[in-house]
């Protein structure tokens, strides 16, 4: 899928984009400020998204620009979630990629991945200070939970949406 507007390229990932994929997601956190401890930044999985995405039921799309690697999102059947939920998951831009419709992007492709996986529901976790990317979610139809569903393990995450995908 490309998209010629922003000539940006969205793939699946592939081994060679863990490093840059975990630089990116931990740059994030740590500038933003967020807890370290319980999130994406300290969860060993980050540091080889290639291999966790290699689970059935899940996928990470990976959004490139003339080689560049600008970030990502990937679906994943969270621990404990409802059958047929995923978990819309480590969804991070790199700093010049936010604000240009690639998130918008990500998440309409991985919103049809999880579709095609026979998912009925996706569910995130986030943070108040996230203000952009919560107000992406909402637009796409997320809507707040008052608790975390099934058990990520990324216990400092306290924004909890989920949407459900048809009908």
């Amino acid at each position: 899928m490309e998209s010629t507007e922003l000539k940006v390229n969205y793939r699946k990932i592939k081994e060679s984009d863990n490093l840059i994929l975990a630089s990116i997601i931990k740059g994030s956190i740590e500038s933003m400020a967020l807890p370290l401890e319980g999130t994406a930044h300290s969860d060993p999985t980050t540091n080889d998204l290639f291999a966790y995405f290699s689970k059935d039921g899940s996928s990470y799309l990976v959004a490139e620009q003339d080689g560049i690697v600008l970030g990502g999102c990937g679906i994943y059947p969270s621990n404990g979630l409802p059958e047929k939920h995923a978990e819309l998951v480590r969804f991070f831009l790199h700093e010049s990629a936010r604000g240009k419709g690639i998130g918008k992007h990500l998440m309409e492709a991985c919103e049809q991945l999880a579709l095609s996986l026979n998912y009925t529901h996706l569910y995130l976790e986030s943070f108040p200070d996230m203000k952009a990317a919560i107000h992406l979610y909402e637009k796409f139809g997320y809507q707040k939970l008052d608790a975390a569903l099934g058990n990520t393990g990324h216990f400092s995450c306290n924004v909890w949406m989920l949407k459900r995908l048809c009908e």
